[in-house]
């Protein structure tokens, strides 16, 4: 399963889009929405099959790829709710059970992303510039002797070295309640496994936002002004993305 949307999708609308298993995708309808689903093999999507293959890094990036292009190809239709990689139902009796189940849910959902699209902010701290910023924070308007200024200075060095994690996280947290005051919605996301993503850097805000379709330039410039604002923290801006971050619907049973 895929996504669900309005239940005016119609098949030409699917355009021919072939989902994980290059099966082709359909639409189940229930409940005033459709969802967007694939029938795929047991032998891989099982619940033991596909415990294995998640842990295979090359198939889950190549799956996960897949699945992401058809959501991305719906959201270029309309308001879509993109469902997680690998929610799988055993038929189609199940999916409209689960569409007439939670129809109020898909209802407020679809409200919500509907002219909307997700945006991922990630901020990285470099540790010594951050360490060296807090310092300067700190002797700054202090007293002019040159004596005194160094041990103030080396003073406040040590410090900024004992408190940069602190310091990172609290910068981290003005970082994203302004650009909260920029969206519709924002979450924190647990940092990105860099096994994942292959970076080492050290990260101190994992962000998802939604954004107002005609505000995403507004929200860009917010994001490069507080780049500028904080010494010591890189802020990086990923998107346009599905909202997956939004839906509001969560895996469940089949």
């Amino acid at each position: 399963m895929y996504a669900v949307t309005d239940d005016g999708l119609a098949e030409e609308d699917l355009g021919g889009l072939t989902g994980v298993a290059g099966e082709a995708v359909r639409a189940v309808t229930a409940g005033g929405h459709a969802a967007v689903v694939g029938s795929v093999p047991l032998e891989v999507f099982g619940e033991e099959p596909l415990r294995r293959n998640l842990e295979d890094l090359q198939w889950l990036e190549a799956t996960a790829r897949a699945h992401d292009a058809v959501v991305s190809a719906l959201v270029r239709r309309g308001a879509v709710i993109p469902l997680r990689l690998a929610t799988v139902y055993l038929d189609d009796a199940r999916v409209r059970d689960l569409l007439d189940e939670r129809r109020a849910d898909f209802e407020s959902a679809l409200a919500l992303v509907s002219g909307r699209t997700e945006w991922g902010v990630k901020a990285y701290g470099d540790r010594r510039v951050l360490a060296d910023a807090v310092a300067e924070a700190q002797i700054a308007g202090s007293a002019k002797g040159a004596g005194t200024a160094y041990l103030l200075r080396r003073r406040a060095q040590l410090s900024a070295q004992e408190s940069v994690e602190r310091d990172a996280a609290a910068r981290a947290d003005e970082i994203h309640s302004r650009l909260v005051r920029q969206a519709a919605a924002g979450r924190r996301q647990a940092a990105t496994d860099p096994a994942l993503s292959g970076r080492r850097d050290w990260m101190v805000l994992n962000g998802t936002y939604l954004v107002d379709d005609d505000r995403a330039n507004e929200f860009a410039a917010t994001v490069e002004e507080l780049g500028k604002e904080f010494p010591g923290i890189r802020l990086e801006l990923t998107g346009p993305w599905p909202p997956y971050s939004f839906a509001g619907v969560e895996r469940t049973s089949p």
